[in-house]
């Protein structure tokens, strides 16, 4: 943000787009709550985009400043991610006036509203100047302009299209017989929801399907996209496996085929992997996929739990990320998703006479659990 902007902002009144701080305390609890809940309340508010400022008092308008080690970018971003679902595309900048930091929370106008805080299931949204719960009409108004909830759409702070992989995204257009050249390919991206324009700066954001499915260098901006493999057979190994989602699928499938014994269901394994891949909750931020293979089981672990689909033949499971499915199926060319349907059932089969595979949805750890018969039983 440039000096004129900001004594622009200066000038005007605190509002459902704008506030200001003195200051906030991120080394407590209550702390680093109230700033989860002022920026909910300011994304949830009609407007564009909305301004966090912090270091300057709210009624006077003076310039009080903060500490350089008080606020961070990943700090900041840690805190709503953890706390608000979904999270909500911010950018944090400081900018120095009158010989003193500020510090400025951009927060975006998103395609995922209404945000809900996690810890009390609360909707907050501003008025005026004050923060407060939405009220049941606004919640049901919101849900009806944003009807399809996909956090994979949601713009990620700080990225740009220098992280994408061009030759995925042009194998993902000819793939849909869509002519792409250097002529139309922004707005290729852009109807698509790989990238998104930030407006007021003129400038693109990747969104974070766009980073999963065609940036192998994601784990910059999104470091907990990985599986990660834990073997206590033969020599404890741990094995990190990072990129683009389909890479991730086929490096997984290379690394396990050298663990495990060549007798062992290795398709199943793969299974498992393949449904976390394209299942787990990415909004959640601190935790990655895990494979722990042992003598007595082999679990993966999946971040998110699912959520049982009752239909009148059977009981399914509604799956997540449904436009990072899309692409994937389209841009796979060695058959992962050949045979998409009745994994589970495709997942015990292939232990007949051999042991039980479970399937377990853990509330407590938000996470879900598939668990295989372990490799002293195909030794």
């Amino acid at each position: 943000m440039d000096r004129k902007k900001f004594l622009n902002l200066l000038k005007k009144s605190e509002g459902p787009k704008l506030d200001f701080k003195r200051h906030i305390d991120m080394e407590t609890d209550s702390g680093r709550k109230e700033l989860a809940k002022d920026v909910c309340a300011i994304a949830n508010s009609r407007g564009g985009r909305g301004y966090l400022i912090i270091g300057v008092e709210d009624k006077t308008k003076d310039i009080v400043g903060i500490d350089n080690l008080e606020l961070g970018e990943e700090k900041v971003q840690q805190i709503i991610s953890s706390r608000i679902d979904p999270p909500i595309p911010v950018y944090l900048e400081f900018i120095k006036y009158n010989d003193k930091n500020v510090a400025i929370i951009n927060i975006y106008d998103g395609p995922q509203k209404p945000y809900q805080m996690r810890d009390n299931g609360a909707f907050y949204i501003r008025r005026g100047s004050t923060t407060d719960t939405m009220r049941k009409q606004e919640i049901v108004s919101a849900l009806q302009d944003n009807f399809n909830l996909e956090p994979e759409l949601c713009p990620i702070s700080r990225s740009d299209m220098s992280c994408l992989d061009m030759k995925l995204v042009y194998k993902y257009f000819n793939s849909q017989t869509i002519s792409i050249n250097d002529k139309n390919e922004i707005n290729l991206m852009e109807n698509a929801s790989i990238i998104y324009k930030d407006r007021e700066y003129n400038r693109y954001m990747v969104t974070l399907g766009g980073l999963l499915v065609f940036s192998k260098i994601n784990n910059i901006y999104i470091p907990y996209n990985m599986v990660k493999i834990v073997s206590k057979f033969n020599n404890d190994i741990d094995i990190i496996i990072q990129g683009d989602l389909l890479s991730i699928l086929y490096k997984s499938d290379l690394a396990l085929s050298k663990i495990l014994p060549h007798s062992y269901p290795l398709s199943a394994v793969n299974e498992g992997i393949k449904n976390a891949v394209l299942y787990r909750d990415y909004t959640i931020y601190d935790k990655v996929i895990e494979v722990e293979v042992d003598y007595r089981s082999i679990v993966i672990k999946s971040p998110g739990v699912l959520i049982k689909n009752k239909s009148l033949n059977s009981v399914d499971y509604l799956k997540r990320n449904v436009w990072i499915y899309e692409k994937m199926i389209t841009l796979d060319n060695k058959d992962v998703f050949l045979n998409s349907n009745n994994g589970f059932k495709r997942m015990r089969k292939a232990f007949r006479n051999k042991g039980r595979v479970y399937f377990v949805n853990s509330f407590k750890e938000n996470e879900f659990k598939v668990i295989y018969p372990g490799v002293n039983k195909f030794k």
